[in-house]
């Protein structure tokens, strides 16, 4: 039997994790960032804690380190991932490898085992990630944009006339809260159409989108190609890179 292994990714708003038993997930779940200190380790199961964590961590050395006490007060030993050169068949195309953030790098190994072709990953939560991944496993480069949630709230805090409240998207909005909703998703699903168009001009024109995050149910109706949505990519990202090690 295999031995089980607690998969962490920490972002700007949520630390998600998952308990993985060698087959599939036994266990998911998500707190806040800000809480990590205080209920990580409790949002746990107790009944089958694992030996060994890995994680990915984008939110800060306070939440990494918040991270290694509650992984050491449950007896784990916990290795947190950087992004390589090249790694299980994925090819980093940044000029630096270690500038890429962790959780795009599990994404993208996660993405390419999963789907073959080129395709685009995009990763929709306080920001969205969108990053151009060859079929032989060249990452080709991305795009970081906000999120919707976080251009929503952009517009609250920069405007005098702007205040936050909840819309619909609407393809010809007639309200400011439909306005501000339809803008922000549109922007997001621009974003991804401009780099699935210079794909194409590259010659590796992407048949799919793999989307996570969030955010990914808000965006997922409106994108312009067929897509799959793979709610725990980092996490599956984090598995196969422990197999690996």
């Amino acid at each position: 039997m295999a031995e089980s292994l607690l998969c962490i990714d920490a972002g700007n708003t949520r630390v998600k994790w998952g308990v993985h038993g060698g087959r599939a997930w036994t266990a998911t779940g998500a707190i806040e960032t800000g809480d990590v200190a205080t209920t990580l380790a409790a949002a746990w199961p107790k009944a089958s804690t694992p030996k060994r964590a890995i994680a990915s961590n984008v939110a800060g050395p306070e939440v990494r380190s918040a991270i290694e006490r509650a992984c050491a007060g449950a007896g784990m030993t916990i290795t947190f991932i950087g992004s390589e050169a090249s790694q299980l068949g994925v090819t980093n195309g940044y000029r630096d490898p270690t500038q890429l953030g962790s959780d795009r790098w599990a994404a993208m190994i996660a993405a390419h085992h999963a789907v073959r072709g080129h395709k685009l990953v995009a990763c929709a939560g306080t920001a969205l990630t969108i990053d151009a991944l060859a079929g032989d496993g060249k990452f080709m480069g991305g795009l970081i944009v906000a999120g919707p949630a976080l251009m929503r709230r952009s517009l609250d805090r920069g405007t005098a006339g702007l205040r936050l409240t909840e819309g619909v998207f609407q393809d010809f909005p007639a309200t400011t809260p439909d306005a501000i909703t339809s803008g922000a998703i549109q922007a997001c699903v621009g974003a991804i159409a401009r780099l699935r168009e210079a794909m194409e001009r590259r010659g590796a024109k992407p048949g799919r989108i793999v989307l996570s995050g969030g955010a990914a149910g808000e965006i997922a109706p409106h994108l312009p190609i067929e897509h799959a949505i793979h709610e725990n990519l980092v996490l599956d990202g984090l598995v196969l890179i422990a197999a690996a090690r």
